[in-house]
């Protein structure tokens, strides 16, 4: 089992994202985001081996007076991997890099997986995860299409167990 804090989009600003998971399930071996009955969201850390109460606790004591805020997300862009990724790219902004910064002083970097730790993250709102290789070079073409950028509104941080995505605890940020 592995752990995750993340920022989440549960408004109407969303729609742009749900709807990019729809239209991006047909690369898909099977549509990867929406079965996990988890709003979209940008993980700031990730961990394979810690005390979820250490977790619940940085949700519950760190983001007292945080607000709400909006990111731009302003291109799509993908993880060459396999299974290849799709994501979605925002602008990073001080309020983002303040959150994914306020984590890992709460928590040492060295515990959070490579990937998510300070000077190595790639801020990114995942679209798909399962890209069939036979849609591969598709999926590919369609990260490089004119995009209309979006802001999206992200008014909660939580933490979880995963698979399947169990929020252990979240904390909802005030609004302007």
């Amino acid at each position: 089992m592995a752990y995750a804090i993340s920022i989440k989009v549960t408004g109407s600003t969303a729609e742009p994202i749900l709807a990019l998971w729809d239209e991006v399930s047909n690369f898909e071996s099977s549509p990867s985001m929406a079965p996990l009955n988890y709003p979209p969201h940008i993980t700031l850390a990730v961990y394979d081996d810690i005390d979820p109460d250490r977790l619940t606790s940085v949700v519950a004591d760190g983001f007292g007076q945080q607000q709400a805020f909006h990111l731009r997300f302003t291109h799509l862009c993908y993880f060459d991997a396999r299974p290849l990724v799709l994501w979605a790219a925002p602008l990073v902004s001080p309020a983002l890099a303040a959150i994914h910064s306020r984590v890992h002083r709460a928590i040492d970097p060295d515990l959070c997986r490579p990937h998510y730790r300070p000077g190595a993250w790639i801020p990114h709102c995942t679209i798909a995860t399962q890209i069939a290789d036979d849609h591969r070079t598709d999926a590919i073409a369609f990260t490089a299409k004119p995009f209309n950028a979006f802001n999206a509104v992200f008014d909660i941080v939580d933490c979880v167990s995963f698979p399947p995505v169990t929020v252990l605890r979240e904390h909802i940020f005030s609004h302007c």
